[in-house]
């Protein structure tokens, strides 16, 4: 019950050598409280996530943490009791529902299954793309893929393998597509917006994305930097810019761009939304540190103002 979070099965507490009268005594003194048929917990009071999803792999049985559930196990996200859980089973069984819980038919659970976790759970890259390719917002998918990589427990390669295997996926192109926008370094959502809405259709010259710098005593990541290191873009995007402390050290990189000689704009969502607009300033800053290109449109209805060759 302590590797279990206080939480076991009929099934367990016969493998210890006790019976019905002693399950029915614990409940009945109120050391214990039924979660469902067959499935405890050492207390009477609210369940905590952990617990439910516990008593959900109990409840069914050669079963795994998945999907959402999975990544929260990873400490991807961060489950509320109350949220929904997520288990997997083989394709080949049919269970019934209970509420509170998703359950997913898979098949090969074991080759999906990490092979040490506890709670049992799904392997990370699995969990990810299947919960990526669930999202109906295209943002909610991409945060879902760039927070994975961002966080250093996987890579856009290791996804990417991951995805060539799983060939019924939904939405595999389009994952495909984004992975290997992450692996250019497209590490947030306003990232990768700015470079499939601002920077490749206007063409503007292809940045690299999350070189490593040192700002003082600790290192630190470019998010965009054009001709060499000449223009560094900023974007403060929701992935790494929520705490005072991440916006001190955006501005030290600031502070660090001026002093290394090169022009440095720090944007948000704000800027990047109104993309054609933004292309055109981007260009203009560019052309003043040496760029010889041209921006273009976007399309007909581009309202990017053309940058003029002697600007």
């Amino acid at each position: 019950m302590r590797d279990q979070d206080g939480v076991i099965c009929r099934t367990q507490v016969l493998l210890c050598g006790q019976d019905d009268d002693f399950i029915e005594g614990m409940v009945r003194r109120r050391l214990w409280s039924r979660i469902h048929r067959g499935v405890f917990v050492d207390h009477t009071g609210p369940l905590s996530w952990t617990q439910r999803l516990w008593a959900a792999l109990l409840f069914y049985g050669d079963a795994i943490a998945a999907d959402e559930s999975a990544l929260g196990l990873f400490g991807l996200q961060r489950p509320a009791a109350t949220d929904t859980v997520h288990v997997a089973v083989d394709q080949s069984r049919r269970v019934r529902s209970v509420p509170g819980v998703r359950v997913h038919r898979v098949t090969d659970l074991r080759g999906h299954a990490h092979p040490s976790r506890r709670p049992p759970a799904m392997r990370l890259e699995t969990a990810v793309l299947r919960t990526a390719s669930r999202s109906r917002d295209e943002a909610v998918a991409i945060a879902c893929l760039a927070d994975a990589c961002q966080s250093r427990r996987t890579t856009a390669g290791r996804l990417a393998q991951q995805l060539r295997s799983l060939p019924r996926l939904p939405r595999r192109a389009f994952l495909l597509e984004v992975l290997e926008d992450v692996a250019s370094g497209a590490f947030s959502v306003l990232e990768h917006r700015y470079l499939t809405r601002v920077e490749r259709p206007h063409g503007l010259p292809t940045a690299s994305r999350q070189r490593r710098v040192k700002v003082g005593r600790r290192p630190a990541y470019r998010d965009v930097e054009y001709l060499g290191g000449a223009l560094v873009v900023e974007l403060d995007g929701r992935l790494g810019h929520d705490r005072t402390e991440d916006r001190w050290a955006d501005l030290d990189r600031d502070i660090d761009s001026v002093i290394a000689g090169a022009t440095s704009v720090r944007l948000a969502w704000g800027q990047v939304l109104d993309a054609c607009r933004l292309a055109s300033a981007i260009g203009r800053l560019l052309r003043a540190v040496g760029w010889q290109g041209q921006v273009r449109p976007c399309g007909q209805a581009c309202s990017a103002p053309p940058v003029d060759a002697a600007a």
